[in-house]
């Protein structure tokens, strides 16, 4: 099998014989749905490749290949009367260069059109009786000339405009005010970007265009078009679409049962794969309507790949393609209070809950002083990193992490935050190097009282003080090369604080399985202050009545966590179960509760 990862050429992918999971049969509810559609999914979610099948299925020039392309593919078996009846025409904002000055970027951009144009008439010079003008200094005006051409034949034009946001949203993530500056210099009065669209906007209006599909990231550059292009119908939302982009379970399952098979491996690894992908690329759901989880495509293909190129999984689970993702999750935690909704997006146990996604905003938005939670959970889902995973009692909508390889993302964040010192962060790793291999988790109870805390105390979190001490073991810890991590484990209906089961493929290494417990006692429910808690002796501490029962708490909780756990991994798993107890934010202490080999 060949897996087409970072391909969005349709027709080579069919053409060359690569995996094709098929979503043509969408083609006639893209059709019913509007003439005028804007598609938002995460970057790098197969959205290009979505438009590729598009431009390949409605291209009147490939009218001779349709059989080819896609007569074994779902729509190949009941097409609709539009195909191969257009003349089509891509644009591809990506392609559009970001730095500079605005008038630079503004040349740029009518320079992609100019030469989607010249492409245009390349390809259907033999069709066109008329002939389109270029104009070198204006790349609207040459547009226009092309549709003239257009209505002079029987067919109508059909605009394919990908990642229509790039460029806006390259400039506003700059940070800077000259950023701030540039983007509104593109979007508002008369900028370029606005003008390009207004364009668009006239052209439908009989002058030869009939449809237009634009994919973008969210939905901030339209807003901040107002009436220059307010005529696209959003689809992204719509259940019938959710998997448009990104794959099913049962899609993956029979790929995995296939490699398993081509590899000679055990019938087991099918399972223990499937588990895997699961754990780290399942959970995106992007309609209100659905509760179905699909994978995304292009960390599923990346790990396809290399596990029937190798018949053993990437070592590096995160793809280097989406690590750029963190870039959106810095870019929301310097936001003012944009920190602290990075942080609480890690408690399982009382996730993010807003009335609803934010969907037409603009910069002035972005910018305001205070900004609102709903606001910014909506910029973290849009950028795929926070999904829809149901309602609360009250009707909520409920956003949750989709999986571990993005809660990575998230904990590498929290740590740069929290341990800018990269003297400290080589430490952390050497402790935690320790207790991965002999579950001595002191060193790093040590470090936190003496370096973590005192980060803890100068800041304004709003976090129950449990949730504290978890957080900062998690940060920690984290290592998905060695372990599958999950804070908040659900098991059997319960929830461990932190289970740390290592991955499969590291079995073969002397690291041990952990189950950590972690408990918080204030000063006031000891009757003790700060200077005391700072004096006080491990024993001592660990003696009070108040830690011992907190102790004895923590070991119930992990029996019946082991007894699970064993039972899921039949017996394999080299357990050592911990409890940590926080004594304020002065002290921590530690008990490894069993352990076995």
């Amino acid at each position: 099998m060949n897996f087409p990862y970072g391909m969005s050429d349709f027709y080579a992918l069919i053409t060359e014989g690569y995996c094709y999971v098929d979503r043509t049969d969408r083609i006639p509810v893209i059709e019913n749905a509007g003439k005028q559609l804007l598609f938002i999914r995460p970057r790098r979610f197969g959205k290009s490749l979505l438009l590729s099948m598009l431009e390949n299925y409605y291209d009147l020039a490939k009218a001779d290949e349709f059989e080819a392309l896609f007569g074994h593919l779902k729509i190949g078996r009941n097409p609709t009367p539009k195909r191969n009846r257009y003349f089509v025409m891509k644009w591809d904002f990506s392609c559009v260069e970001t730095t500079g000055s605005v008038g630079e970027i503004r040349q740029s951009l009518h320079n992609h059109i100019f030469s989607c144009i010249e492409n245009f008439v390349s390809r259907y010079q033999d069709r066109l009786s008329h002939k389109i003008r270029i104009d070198e200094h204006d790349a609207l005006r040459s547009f226009s000339s092309l549709l003239t051409a257009v209505q002079q034949t029987s067919y109508k034009l059909y605009l394919l405009i990908d990642e229509y946001d790039n460029f806006a949203n390259e400039v506003l993530m700059g940070g800077s005010q000259r950023d701030r500056e540039r983007y509104e210099e593109l979007l508002y009065g008369e900028g370029s970007l606005k003008t390009v669209f207004k364009a668009i906007k006239s052209a439908s209006s009989g002058r030869g265009l009939d449809r237009v599909f634009i994919t973008g990231v969210s939905p901030i550059v339209l807003s901040d078009m107002t009436s220059g292009y307010n005529v696209a119908e959003n689809i992204y939302l719509r259940p019938e679409f959710n998997d448009l982009c990104g794959f099913h379970e049962a899609e993956i399952a029979d790929i995995l049962n296939r490699i398993v098979a081509d590899c000679g491996l055990s019938e087991e690894s099918a399972s223990e794969s499937l588990e895997m992908m699961r754990t780290f690329y399942n959970g995106y759901n992007f309609s209100y309507d659905t509760q179905g989880r699909i994978y995304n495509p292009t960390l599923a293909l990346y790990f396809l790949k290399n596990f029937r190129r190798d018949c053993r999984y990437p070592k590096e689970i995160l793809d280097s393609n989406l690590a750029m993702d963190r870039g959106k999750i810095k870019y929301i935690s310097q936001l003012p209070k944009g920190e602290s909704l990075i942080v609480r997006t890690l408690d399982e146990t009382d996730p993010v809950s807003i009335d609803r996604l934010a969907d037409r905003f603009g910069m002035e938005d972005i910018l305001r002083e205070i900004q609102d939670e709903s606001f910014m959970a909506s910029l973290l889902y849009y950028f795929g990193v926070l999904t829809l995973a149901g309602n609360t009692d009250m009707g909520k909508l409920i956003l949750r992490i989709p999986n571990l390889v993005i809660r990575r993302l998230y904990v590498e964040r929290i740590h740069e935050i929290l341990l800018p010192d990269s003297d400290y962060r080589t430490e952390c790793e050497r402790m935690a190097d320790i207790f991965y291999t002999s579950g001595n988790l002191q060193p790093l109870c040590d470090f936190i009282e003496q370096k973590y805390f005192k980060v803890f105390d100068n800041r304004d979190y709003r976090w129950s003080n449990e949730l504290t001490l978890k957080t900062a073991f998690l940060t920690l810890l984290f290592n998905d090369a060695f372990y599958i991590m999950d804070s908040e484990a659900a098991i059997n209906r319960r929830y461990t604080d932190l289970s740390m089961i290592i991955r499969p493929d590291m079995r073969q290494y002397k690291l041990l399985d952990h189950l950590i417990e972690f408990k918080y006692l204030s000063l006031t429910e000891l009757n003790m202050t700060g200077e005391q808690a700072k004096q006080a002796s491990v024993e001592t501490l660990k003696a009070m009545p108040q830690v011992r029962q907190k102790f004895d708490d923590a070991k119930q909780q992990s029996a019946k966590y082991r007894q699970e756990l064993d039972k899921k991994y039949r017996g394999i798993l080299r357990l050592h179960t911990h409890a940590v107890v926080a004594v304020g934010f002065e002290r921590v202490v530690w008990e490894e509760m069993r352990s076995e080999k």
